[in-house]
């Protein structure tokens, strides 16, 4: 029998001989990449992730201590010794393991997050809260992989360094730097002695007695301790933690179990706030990681992809970027997955990569714009959502030339309701100057992203899907800045939103099979409405948008205010995703299941036509009432 059958929740780790630790971290990564490779996710983070994930399950007592990780991707390894083992197989996939924490599957999940920097700020309030219901209980943060690049992390590390009496311990999950581990008794010696309270009260205590005597004392305290900050600074790098004020242990290896339980030994008895530095090789124990070089397998990606919307943009902007040496591009850590890096390899002078600081991103545009260049901000849609603030009153308000190019907008399916990119033009709608556009197509990607970024008295946002390009629909005619697709007679006016356009395309034909009039139309630009686009809403029976946006506050309420603004009284059905955070699935099952699919468009549409027809029909027998 496999050691990790024997786990059916961390109390059984403690349990285990130290040999048996050693087996079950070698099934864990084999357990890892038999499973990603198949079902995909993330891979990197979680194989250097073992040993931390087993030492934390051996010091602390989860679920009555707190174990959070930032980011969530990072806790693969949790689900498997939280007794999810069984299940792991289906992770990702419809009605199996999310590839996040999540509340609904465990009691040993806390917070659902994979949008960076957050777990210090849960961390900081879930330790408060215990220490104000005096419950001596433990909060543990994980936090690695790029998010203390992160502004709301130091916000939170601020805080957490003002109150000394918390009982929180921070792993730092460094993979990004190789820190040379501190080995030997020594420097364990110095670990147990810094995390010792009586040590901090002995400083306490020489400080105050060497501060009465005249002229001697406080100068010699100050040697005193700067010998011992001298020592502590040859030993371990704590650098930046220390001159906050939090107690720092390390660098400790991160695959060396022993020394991580140690360490973490030593922070849970210190009584206050602890930064435990673990320094851990993404990718670890798996060559095929270790040696990709772009991002150690980071997340899995399918042999031969398809050529996707993000190729498309990629390789426009790079054309761009040849004819306007004015163009520079922002990421926020996302240089691969947003398809910045071509640009980055062909203009490496004019790329700015930021970290997960999707705030700094977008004012540092701003000022990129004020300087006299045209940024491109490539973002993935969800988030946009952090850094609304900076998009409305640092970019709009100041009308700065920034296109913001949002990758994996609509919906995304597998990775569940956090990177669902379902908001972004509801955001939007609400700045003003704002020209947002969305194409229906590879060709209209090129087309849209050469428009917007001609513009330069204001921000513009360019919205594509996620995974692989949608064939060409071309125009048959043209309206205003509008693309008519289709033209069957003028039951039914169907607006197209982006990627939506191929469904309007499906329920066209579906509606022309039962005998209705449709024209369908690709506004392409979506804000501001094209006055073209209400005059046409006058000529039909019902105007009905489709869009994989939330409808509160999507292009379908923006189009309904404009009609009726303009007095149009053409009656009016917007298609959309529901305000609700969706299930993990394949993007496909996701709009089954909510009703965002051809076949279900076409049969409201045409129930509602035909009980519009049944009433028109309905014969005037008002004057046959009595009284009348």
């Amino acid at each position: 029998m496999r050691v990790l059958e024997t786990v059916e929740g961390p109390a059984d780790l403690k349990k285990l001989t130290d040999q048996q630790l050693t087996d079950l971290a070698t099934e864990i990564r084999d357990v890892l990449v038999e499973t990603v490779t198949r079902t995909g996710g993330h891979l990197g983070p979680n194989l250097g992730m073992v040993e931390i994930t087993l030492a934390m399950h051996r010091v602390f007592d989860s679920p009555r201590d707190r174990l959070l990780f930032d980011i969530g991707h990072q806790a693969y390894v949790h689900k498997l010794v939280t007794g999810r083992a069984k299940e792991f197989g289906t992770l990702r996939q419809q009605g199996g393991l999310s590839g996040y924490p999540s509340q609904a599957e465990s009691e040993h999940d806390v917070i659902e997050n994979c949008h960076a920097s957050t777990a210090l700020s849960y961390a900081d309030g879930l330790a408060k809260a215990y220490r104000v219901r005096g419950e001596d209980r433990h909060v543990v943060a994980v936090i690695g992989d790029g998010a203390l690049t992160g502004g709301m992390a130091w916000e939170a590390l601020n805080n957490i360094a003002a109150a000394k009496d918390l009982n929180l311990v921070i792993i730092v999950n460094d993979n990004g730097r190789s820190y040379s581990p501190t080995v030997g008794g020594l420097a364990t010696h110095l670990t147990s002695l810094r995390t010792n309270p009586r040590y901090e009260k002995v400083l306490d205590l020489i400080k105050k007695n060497l501060g009465r005597t005249p002229y001697v004392g406080p100068p010699m305290y100050e040697v005193l301790h700067g010998v011992k900050k001298g020592l502590k600074d040859m030993l371990a790098p704590q650098g930046m933690f220390e001159d906050l004020g939090l107690k720092y242990v390390g660098p400790v290896d991160g695959h060396d179990r022993h020394a991580l339980e140690d360490a973490l030994r030593s922070a849970k008895a210190f009584g206050g706030p602890v930064i435990v530095h673990a320094v851990t090789k993404k990718g670890f124990g798996y060559a095929a990681a270790e040696q990709d070089e772009e991002d150690n397998l980071h997340q899995i990606r399918p042999v031969n992809k398809p050529r996707g919307w993000t190729d498309v943009f990629s390789d426009e902007l790079v054309k761009i970027g040849h004819r306007r040496p004015d163009v520079v591009a922002i990421t926020a850590a996302m240089l691969h997955p947003t398809g910045l890096a071509p640009f980055a390899e062909e203009f490496p002078d004019r790329i700015f990569d930021v970290g997960i600081a999707e705030q700094h991103a977008v004012t540092s545009a701003a000022g990129l714009a004020l300087g006299g260049l045209h940024p491109v901000v490539g973002l993935y849609s969800t988030f946009l959502n952090r850094a609304f603030d900076q998009l409305l009153l640092d970019v709009a308000l100041h009308k700065c030339g920034v296109t913001f190019v949002l990758d994996r907008a609509g919906v995304t399916g597998d990775d569940g309701p956090t990177h669902n990119g379902i908001y972004d033009m509801s955001l939007a709608n609400l700045v003003p100057g704002l020209r947002l556009a969305a194409p229906r197509d590879g060709k209209r990607v090129q087309e849209l992203l050469n428009e917007a970024i001609e513009i330069d008295d204001g921000p513009t946002a360019l919205r594509y899907a996620k995974g692989e390009v949608f064939p060409d629909i071309e125009a048959i005619d043209r309206v205003g800045q509008i693309d008519v697709l289709h033209r069957s007679g003028k039951d039914v006016l169907l607006v197209g939103i982006g990627s939506m356009a191929a469904t309007a395309m499906d329920v066209a034909q579906r509606l022309d099979a039962h005998g209705f009039g449709v024209t369908v139309v690709d506004p392409r630009w979506v804000k501001p409405v094209d006055p073209q686009l209400v005059e046409l809403a006058k000529d039909f029976e019902l105007v009905a948008t489709i869009e994989d946006n939330g409808r509160a506050g999507g292009c379908g309420t923006t189009i309904a205010q404009a009609l009726r603004d303009a007095g149009v009284e053409t009656p009016f059905r917007d298609f959309g995703v529901p305000q609700e955070f969706l299930e993990h699935a394949k993007r496909a099952a996701v709009l089954q299941a909510i009703g965002l699919t051809g076949q279900e468009v076409a049969r409201e549409i045409t129930e509602q036509l035909t009980q519009r027809v049944a009433a028109l029909s309905e014969p005037d027998t008002a004057g046959d009432r009595p009284g009348t």
